[in-house]
């Protein structure tokens, strides 16, 4: 759980942002959103499995656009 406390002549913006920082740092957010909603253990296989294969796949088309543009050179 994220707490602060606010420091003495602290604005109350600043106390927010370093919250919210904290909040980031921690992945509350990301948690949250995990466990929204249930996911059956085949599901949650295939959603883990797809993003494996999609990761990869990434990296190439970002490596492939930088390469080919050295080789036209």
């Amino acid at each position: 759980m994220a707490e602060i406390h606010l420091q003495d002549g602290e604005s109350l913006e600043s106390a927010l942002k370093r919250f919210k920082r904290k909040v980031m740092n921690e992945e509350i957010i990301k948690d949250i959103k995990k466990h929204a909603f249930y996911l059956k253990p085949g599901q949650r296989k295939r959603i883990k499995s797809a993003e494996a294969r999609s990761e990869p796949a990434r990296v190439r088309n970002v490596r492939g656009t930088a390469d080919s543009d050295q080789k036209r050179s």
